[in-house]
Order: structure tokens, then sequence, then C-alpha cells
């Protein structure tokens, strides 16, 4: 993960990985990923809120190559 934010952040993309302890603690959904600014447009704000780090990470890669840009191209 920090590799890709790292390739985002060199493409001028802001990019926010967290997981909350309380939301952790209380059996929600703990763990967001945000991306924005950039390559991506001006419409670019992205969040997802999931259960998993690799859930999120699977989706900002989907959200990513959505918008034509792939850390694997």
């Amino acid at each position: 993960m920090l590799e890709l934010m790292e390739w985002l952040a060199a493409r001028g993309v802001t990019t926010f990985f967290k997981v909350d302890g309380d939301r952790m603690v209380e059996r929600r959904t703990a763990w967001m990923v945000i991306v924005s600014g950039g390559p991506l447009g001006e419409d670019s704000f992205f969040r997802a809120d999931l259960a998993t780090p690799d859930a999120c990470l699977d989706s900002l890669l989907a959200h990513l190559e959505g918008k034509g840009l792939s850390p694997f191209a």
C-alpha cells in the first residue's frame, strides 16, 4: 500500500488510508481509503469505507483503472 501511495503522490494524487479503532471495537466498517486530485480530475474525490484493508485496496485499484490510471501499466 505504501508503494502505491508513493506512486500516486508522485502523480499529484492525495491519498489517505485509515483504520478507525472505535469503529473496529464497535464491529463496524473500520477501514477507509480516500483519493483526490492530480490526473483524476476536478471531480476526483473517491472514498471507500470497507471491512478490510484488502477490500479498500481492491476498490481503489478498480477506481483508478476506471479513470485510466494504473500502477501496473
